[in-house]
C-alpha cells in the first residue's frame, strides 16, 4: 500500500501570516459569505488567491476537490483547511469559526423575528430582492470557477456528467464523486502509476487528533443523553448523524432532513421547513446553518426561548465540530495525495465534476426563486424538476434581471449589492 504521510514541505506555514491578518481576512469572508457554496468558494478564491498570494491556484483547487469528498459543508471545510495551511490548527479553528459564527448569530436573530412577526409582506419582499442578488452572485461565481477548473473537452464532459447525474438522474452524490475519481484515475498513463518513495507514516499524531476532536464532538452529546432533556439529546444525535452523511453540502440532504424533522420527529411543519431554508439562504455562512434554524424553532415551539437557544447551540456543535475533525485528520495529506499520479488525476476529475455540481445547485436555486411551485417528473431512471409556469413570480423575474446591473454598478461589493437589492424588492412589492 502506498504511504501518503504528510510531507514536511507542505506542513502549515505556522508563522507566515500574522494572526491579526488572518482574523481580518477570514472575518471579512465570514461576514460577506452570502450566496451558498458557489459564491462562498468564489469569495475565498478572490481573497486567498487573487487578492493576496496566500494560496496557489492549483493548491486551492486541490483543496476544494478534497473538501468536496468529505462529509459536511464544503465551503466551511475549505475555509478551515486554508486557515490550517496558513497558521496550523489554531488558524484552522479561527478560520472555521469566523466563517460560521456571523451566519449563526444572524440565524438566531431571524428565528426570534420569525416567531414573533411571522411572514410580514415587506420582510418577504426584502428577502426576495436578496435572493435575486444571490442568483446573480452564484452564476457569476460559477463562470469564474469554470474558467479556472475546466481545461479541454474531457473536463467539460465531466462537468456535464456531474450536472446531469444530480439534476436529471438524482444519483447519490458520493457515487458521482467516486465515478469521477475512477474516470480521472484511468486517464493516467501506466508509466505514471508509481510515485516516488515517500517517508514513513507517523500514526501517533493521527490518533491524538482523532481522540481529541472526536471526543470534543461526541462526549457532550453523550452527556446530553444521560443528563439532559430528551429533545436536546435527539437534536444532537440527529444532526451529528446528518453531519456524517452530508456529502455535497446542505442541498444533498435537504430532502432527508425535511422528511425526518417533519414526519418522524414532528419538530416543525413542512411550511416552516421551507421558510427555514429560505431564510438560511439569505444569511452569510454555510447553508447548512438551516440545521440551527430548525433546531431553534423546534426548541422554541417545545419550551420557549431558553430551549430555543440551547437547541441552536447543540445543533451547531453537532453539525460543525466534525468539520474540524475531518480537516485536521486529512489536511496534512491533501498535497501528498494530489502528488500521487492516480490520486492527483482523480482529484482533478472531481474538480471538473464540482463545476457541474455547483451548476446543479444554481439551477435548483434559480427555479425556486423564479417560481412559487415546482413539480417533479418521475420517469424510469429519471427524476426531473420542472417549474409550474403559471406560478412564475414576475417580481422575482424582474429582480433577477436587475441584479447583474446592480452588481456591475456596485463593482461586485456585496455590502452594497445586498441592501440595494433588498430595497428594490420592497419597492417592487409596492408597485406590482
Amino acid at each position: 500500500m502506498t504511504d501518503i504521510s504528510p510531507d514536511p514541505k507542505v506542513q502549515p506555514q505556522a508563522h507566515a501570516i500574522a494572526m491579526a491578518d488572518l482574523i481580518r481576512v477570514f472575518g471579512r469572508i465570514g461576514l460577506m459569505s452570502f450566496g451558498g457554496p458557489a459564491a462562498q468558494i468564489a469569495l475565498m478564491h478572490k481573497e486567498l488567491v487573487e487578492d493576496r498570494p496566500w494560496l496557489s491556484e492549483a493548491g486551492f483547487l486541490r483543496a476544494l476537490s478534497f473538501c468536496m469528498m468529505l462529509p459536511g459543508p464544503e465551503a466551511m471545510q475549505l475555509a478551515t483547511y486554508a486557515g490550517w495551511r496558513l497558521r496550523g490548527a489554531p488558524g484552522g479553528v479561527l478560520a472555521g469559526l469566523l466563517f460560521a459564527l456571523p451566519g449563526a448569530l444572524v440565524i438566531a436573530a431571524l428565528v426570534f423575528l420569525y416567531m414573533n412577526f411571522g411572514t410580514q409582506p415587506l420582510v418577504q419582499a426584502g428577502f426576495l430582492g436578496i435572493k435575486a442578488a444571490v442568483v446573480a452572485i452564484v452564476l457569476q461565481a460559477l463562470q469564474r470557477l469554470g474558467k479556472k477548473a475546466l481545461h479541454g473537452v474531457t473536463d467539460l464532459a465531466l462537468a456535464a456528467f456531474g450536472f446531469l447525474a444530480l439534476f436529471l438522474f438524482a444519483l447519490p452524490f458520493p457515487l458521482v464523486l467516486l465515478t469521477a475519481a475512477l474516470l480521472g484515475s484511468l486517464r493516467v498513463k501506466s508509466t505514471e502509476n508509481e510515485p516516488a518513495a515517500l517517508p514513513p507514516a507517523t500514526a501517533g499524531p493521527v490518533w491524538v487528533t482523532l481522540l481529541l476532536w472526536g471526543g470534543l464532538w461526541l462526549l457532550p452529546l453523550g452527556a446530553l443523553s444521560l443528563f439532559g432533556p430528551q429533545l436536546l439529546a435527539d437534536i444532537g444525535w440527529f444532526f451529528a448523524k446528518l453531519a456524517v452523511v452530508t456529502f455535497g453540502g446542505a442541498y444533498a440532504v435537504l430532502a432527508y432532513m425535511s422528511q425526518t424533522v417533519v414526519a418522524q420527529y414532528q419538530w416543525i411543519e413542512t411550511g416552516q421547513m421551507i421558510d427555514a431554508l429560505g431564510l438560511a439562504e439569505t444569511t452569510p455562512g454555510p447553508l447548512i446553518l438551516v440545521t440551527q434554524f430548525v433546531a431553534m424553532l423546534a426548541g422554541a415551539l417545545a419550551s420557549g426561548t431558553w430551549m430555543a437557544l440551547a437547541a441552536g447551540l447543540v445543533a451547531l456543535w453537532a453539525t460543525f465540530m466534525p468539520c474540524f475533525l475531518w480537516i485536521f485528520l486529512a489536511a496534512p495529506h491533501v498535497e501528498r495525495i494530489a502528488s500521487h499520479p492516480r490520486l492527483g488525476a482523480a482529484l482533478r476529475a472531481i474538480t471538473a465534476v464540482v463545476v457541474g455540481v455547483i451548476l446543479n445547485l444554481s439551477v435548483w436555486f434559480l427555479l425556486h426563486v423564479l417560481f412559487r411551485e415546482t413539480v417533479t417528473l418521475e420517469l424510469p431512471a429519471i427524476s426531473l424538476m420542472l417549474p409550474v409556469m403559471a406560478s412564475l413570480d414576475i417580481s422575482a423575474a424582474l429582480l433577477v434581471l436587475a441584479a447583474p446591473v446592480v452588481a456591475l454598478a456596485c463593482g461586485g461589493r456585496l455590502a452594497l449589492i445586498l441592501p440595494i437589492m433588498a430595497g428594490l424588492g420592497i419597492a417592487m412589492a409596492q408597485i406590482i
